[in-house]
């Protein structure tokens, strides 16, 4: 199938899915659902674009399974951690409340704009996945071993974190187990390097430096928009002084050594 062509459909099948979860989400006024389908829209894409897509099949393969099992593992951990048995998140409330009788058309479009941010953000998986060759070089080694250390970071930050709020006397205060210990936002950060991967598995292949839409993209979103300042805006709303002291003494984002209090 032409790239444009399986570029087109795969935004169809993502636009769909997020219009879905609209539905969902206004019949149980809960928008967290739309962090659920972004992660998850990651997968379905990299699964279409290895199954249409020209290229070594070897190749397709490898990085469907990588984008696929990242992409569920998340939207899993999210499903359980923000949907299942919880409030709507904050985040989502806010807007809300400060978007009145407007709500729901302007979540259709935010959901809209998260099925657009899952288009550009597979681009990295095409790229990969035409590269000349046969798979399972030094790069694609290497490649892997940088998802590795990704996938598994953050998902010990996740265990760890839900650990630490699962004790009832931990309410009101801000985590500090593990990796939480080095960084105000480990699972961010882990989640940022796992765009690397794609990077380092397309180098050689035409047009690799696409590839570096995918983690510049994820910075921006996590440093200066729906990540950081908005967790970090509901945290010091609901945790105050406490919040405040693990920000003087915890790196934001990349993990680091504490300063002292």
């Amino acid at each position: 199938m032409p790239l444009p062509n399986l570029i087109l459909l795969g935004a169809m099948v993502v636009a769909a899915m997020m219009a879905a979860l609209w539905l969902v989400q206004r019949r149980r006024s809960d928008a967290g659902i739309v962090d659920v389908g972004w992660a998850a829209g990651l997968g379905v894409l990299a699964l279409l674009y290895a199954a249409l897509v020209d290229g070594d099949p070897g190749r397709r393969a490898l990085v469907a399974v990588l984008a696929a099992a990242w992409s569920f593992r998340l939207a899993g951990y999210l499903l359980v951690d923000r949907i299942v048995g919880k409030p709507e998140d904050g985040r989502y409330q806010t807007l809300r409340a400060r978007w009145g009788a407007r709500a729901q058309a302007r979540f259709f479009v935010f959901f809209q704009v998260q099925a657009l941010v899952d288009v550009v953000l597979a681009v990295p998986f095409l790229v990969a996945m035409r590269k000349p060759g046969s798979p399972f070089d030094a790069l694609d080694v290497a490649g892997v071993a940088v998802w590795v250390v990704a996938v598994v970071g953050e998902s010990v930050a996740d265990r760890q974190l839900a650990r630490f709020r699962a004790i009832p006397a931990n309410r009101g205060r801000s985590c500090r187990a593990g990796l939480w210990r080095f960084s105000r936002h480990p699972n961010y950060f882990f989640e940022w390097l796992h765009w690397w991967a794609y990077v380092v598995l397309a180098l050689g292949a035409p047009f690799w430096w696409l590839t570096l839409v995918a983690p510049a993209l994820m910075l921006y979103f996590l440093l200066a928009v729906t990540g950081i300042p908005a967790t970090e805006a509901q945290a010091l709303a609901s945790r105050g002084d406490d919040y405040r002291d693990y920000q003087r003494t915890t790196s934001a984002f990349v993990p680091w050594f504490p300063k002292r209090p």
